[in-house]
């Protein structure tokens, strides 16, 4: 290979290294993402969103705290926890239209600890989160799911 050809081949092989730093600069992960304050400490909002999860009918399916498993190793952090959310029947219908969608099940709702002594809800709207599959049936699920998650949301910061 020649010293020209080398320097070409290089420079192809380059080009797709250029377009990730655009790439990247484009996702926006919390795009979407509607967030709640409330008056409530973490451990109370925590308890609230796990009773308006069954109050409006959806299943809590599991839960992930770091800080929980952090106070288990003797570190305090601020409080946090994931809780995951779906039903079973909706669970049926978003496979019947996209394996692929499967895997944004359960949809998660993030309660965390702020400075003053109150607690954060976050959550993205199913609408959003199922969006990228460009599904009309998923997107039809998504809306029916839309209104459960704001009340659920909503019922929990007390709104």
């Amino acid at each position: 290979m020649t010293f020209l050809s080398r320097r070409i081949a290089f420079g192809l092989a380059a080009i797709p290294l250029l377009a990730v730093p655009a790439a990247a600069q484009d996702f926006d992960p919390a795009k979407g993402t509607r967030t709640l304050g409330s008056r409530f400490d973490f451990d109370t909002l925590l308890k609230r969103l796990e009773k308006s999860v069954a109050d409006n009918g959806m299943t809590l399916v599991a839960q992930a705290s770091a800080s929980r498993g952090a106070a288990g190793r003797g570190v305090k952090i601020p409080g946090n926890a994931v809780v995951m959310v779906f039903r079973n029947d909706f669970a049926v219908r978003m496979l019947e239209v996209s394996e692929a969608a499967g895997i944004e099940a359960p949809l998660r709702l993030y309660v965390v600890e702020n400075a003053n002594g109150t607690a954060t809800l976050s959550y993205r709207p199913p609408t959003v989160v199922f969006a990228p599959y460009h599904a009309a049936k998923l997107d039809a699920l998504a809306r029916e799911l839309d209104p459960i998650f704001r009340k659920i949301a909503d019922q929990a910061v007390g709104s």
